[in-house]
């Protein structure tokens, strides 16, 4: 997959917080809390033989950072907390890609574009990532005019 050095490759055991609505992470001590907003660091790598990119690490209040396993990966790889295991991890350094779609209505209401370059590429991501959930084309079409109202009154995601 890479010819960079990892920034870990070893085994870890997954960890759950809470009950309904909790989050299932694993503790990498090995990687120091990063000194960018909110402590995130975006990876890319494989969990057991799932591959993925673009996740970020988050702070889990003990000083160290974790890696959030979301339900569709334990689901592909078949674990749950507590089970153990192996991730690769590289740092992620893949430009966002903002939709064709997106852009193109961007283009058409003036100093929509610009704005939305202003916000942090987590902000982007919140939106695109909205944006293509979304089931239907109508849907699509509707959360991007959201998107650009609330660019152009400089409103964030979350």
């Amino acid at each position: 997959m890479n010819t960079e050095k990892p920034l870990v490759d070893k085994d870890y055991i997954l960890f759950k917080i809470g009950g309904k609505g909790g989050w299932t992470f694993v503790e990498i001590p090995e990687i120091p809390m990063p000194k960018i907003s909110f402590g995130m660091l975006k990876v890319k790598g494989k969990i057991d033989d799932y591959e993925f990119s673009n996740l970020n690490m988050m702070p889990i209040g003990n000083g160290n950072i974790g890696l959030p396993i979301k339900s569709a990966i334990r689901k592909k790889i078949k674990k749950e907390a507590p089970d153990t295991v192996h991730i690769t991890l590289y740092e992620d350094k893949t430009p966002l890609i903002i939709p064709e779609e997106l852009l193109l209505c961007m283009e058409y209401e003036e100093g929509a574009l610009e704005k939305f370059e202003t916000y942090s590429d987590g902000q982007k991501k919140a939106f695109i990532d909205w944006i293509n959930s979304a089931k239907t084309e109508q849907t699509k079409a509707d959360r991007i005019a959201k998107t650009i109202l609330k660019v152009l009154n400089e409103d964030k995601f979350y």
